[in-house]
């Protein structure tokens, strides 16, 4: 079964950084593509970032471009997400999220396996 914790959310000022990490078990890590989605105070989840099985290809909401960067280290199970020039409407649960097969997804998914999330508050 695949299980994945997120780790590494906390409280931050705007403008600043903080990078969350999500540990991936239960099947090969390293043969599945990798996705970080959010969902703010009263919104609805919103996908972030995803990454394919190499890192090779990466992907990003047009509200985080620039400022987010997905990576991941296969040999750690490991997936991060470091978030800089943070704002207030960063603030929101970050979950990890894993695809069900072996094809690369972005917002529409599917993705079948999620965590249980890490809180990030921006502070103004």
């Amino acid at each position: 079964q695949v299980q994945l914790v997120e780790s590494g959310g906390g409280l931050v000022q705007a403008g600043g950084s903080l990078r969350v990490s999500c540990a991936a078990s239960g099947r090969t890590f390293s043969s599945y593509a990798m996705g970080w989605f959010r969902q703010g105070p009263g919104k609805e989840r919103e996908f972030v970032a995803a990454i394919n099985w190499s890192g090779g290809i990466t992907s990003y909401a047009d509200s985080v471009k620039g400022r987010f960067s997905i990576s991941r280290d296969n040999a750690k199970n490991t997936v991060y997400l470091q978030m800089n020039s943070l704002r207030p409407e960063d603030t929101a649960v970050y979950y990890c999220a894993a695809p069900p097969n072996y094809e690369y997804h972005t917002a529409n998914g599917p993705w079948g396996y999620w965590g249980q999330g890490t809180q990030v508050t921006v502070s103004s």
